[in-house]
């Protein structure tokens, strides 16, 4: 893999895990008992910027679409799904431990595979490691079930009854959101290696002379989701993923790989995962797994072209992508459909109740159709530059004037420039410059 990691953009991931914890987006997990190795906890605007990631995903690839539909499936199943599907066998790392300090790495973080990169010490020959979780279904100890490593295999095994209540014809897809769980060996990066981390997937089924037709496609399509998120060109890269590297299940895959300032590394992933899954479902369960083909009159077994994306992973590029410094500030350029909250609502002066009741009662009638923030601690100024780090992209103030004139003043988070608004057409002004 290409490695972009240098002093200045080492010093950049602090920054951003600093706003991070500064502002709310992400907090250590369970912090007052010493923590937990690589767990973190979303506050309040780091929520609303996965929610806001989810919406638009879904708004783009399953609402926008006749032939997608959505499906959420349980996170425990029946252990004979990941016999089948060969998570039991094949969902392994290599893993590499130091004779010395007995710290372990993913191999394939390593660039010498002989000595430690934290003491110098040898490292002792790599060995499978595997990473589903474990855990016990009802209280008897023994009936051991597990996480599921991806959110994949249930739109596989719902396959039969998710075309029949549709009444879709292939090609067609199944997306879902969802948690997946990896007993990751060396998790890290802030939030960028996880092992409690969120699934945006689509299962698009085709016939196999189409495949190459579909995979094109949605490559095409997982582009243009990141042109319309923020995701500069520049900062991207398609690595085709050799034979030897590949999953047991696919023929061809494409890692879309950021430059994050740690080294490029993977964003998304594209596979043709061919009809491996469900040959493997049907021939294990003994359940017809097929689809009609009206033109043949014969039945036959759908191939797969699957996009993936992460919730995480897209948060990070996202604040990567919209942070920066200007000298007197720090600002996220985030899109306006992204941001946490679309507007943050300001009396002028905190202890004047004239002002501070006239900007609760706009605050109170915008947030019925917007996520809008409040504030009236500190200075206008500090409240405008908290807003900036936030991402908010337009700041309302209710000043004196307002209470003669029915208007405010509308900041606007890029460009710093303020204009009068009327109060009564506030709603409309922000769904426009929203849109």
């Amino acid at each position: 893999m290409l490695n972009t990691r240098n002093e200045n953009n080492d010093n950049r991931m602090d920054k951003i895990v600093s706003l991070c914890k500064r502002r709310g987006f992400v907090y250590p997990g369970s912090e007052i008992y010493g923590g937990l190795a690589n767990s973190w906890d979303f506050g309040p605007p780091g929520v609303e910027l996965k929610n806001n990631i989810k919406q638009l995903w879904w708004k783009f690839f399953v609402q926008s679409r006749e032939n997608i539909v959505g499906l959420e499936s349980t996170i425990i199943m029946n252990n004979k799904v990941w016999e089948a599907s060969g998570h039991l066998q094949e969902f392994n790392d290599m893993l590499a431990e130091c004779q010395s300090c007995r710290q372990r790495f993913r191999v394939d973080d390593l660039d010498n595979l002989k000595e430690c990169p934290e003491c110098r010490g040898p490292l002792l020959k790599p060995r499978q490691f595997h990473t589903m979780f474990k855990t016990n279904l009802g209280p008897i100890e023994g009936n051991e079930v597990y996480l599921r490593p991806e959110t994949a295999q249930g739109m596989f095994v719902d396959f039969k009854q998710l075309q029949n209540s549709s009444r879709q014809k292939i090609p067609f897809g199944v997306a879902q959101i969802g948690k997946a769980f990896r007993n990751e060996i060396t998790p890290g990066n802030f939030i960028f290696r996880l092992r409690e981390f969120e699934q945006m997937e689509i299962e698009y089924f085709v016939r196999e002379k189409d495949w190459q037709e579909g995979f094109d496609y949605w490559l095409l399509e997982m582009k243009k989701w990141l042109q319309m998120i923020g995701v500069k060109d520049i900062n991207l890269h398609f690595h085709e993923i050799s034979p030897e590297e590949r999953a047991h299940y696919s023929k061809k895959t494409i890692d879309i790989e950021y430059a994050y300032p740690f080294g490029t590394k993977e964003l998304y992933g594209l596979a043709y995962r061919t009809d491996y899954d469900l040959w493997r479902h049907q021939e294990k369960s003994g359940r017809e797994l097929t689809s009609f083909d009206e033109v043949t009159q014969g039945k036959f077994i759908p191939h797969i072209i699957e996009p993936t994306f992460g919730v995480e992973r897209t948060m990070l590029v996202l604040l990567l992508e919209a942070y920066e410094e200007e000298k007197d500030r720090v600002v996220l350029r985030l899109k306006p459909k992204l941001a946490p909250y679309k507007a943050a609502v300001f009396p002028l002066l905190a202890n004047k109740p004239p002002l501070v009741e006239a900007a609760r009662k706009i605050y109170n009638d915008l947030r019925q159709d917007f996520m809008v923030a409040w504030d009236e601690r500190g200075n206008i100024g500090k409240r405008y530059f908290s807003q900036d780090e936030i991402g908010t992209p337009f700041c309302i103030t209710v000043d004196f004037d307002s209470l003669e004139k029915n208007d405010v003043t509308v900041r606007d988070r890029d460009t710093m420039k303020q204009e009068r608004i009327k109060i009564e057409v506030l709603k409309e002004y922000l769904r426009e410059k929203l849109e």
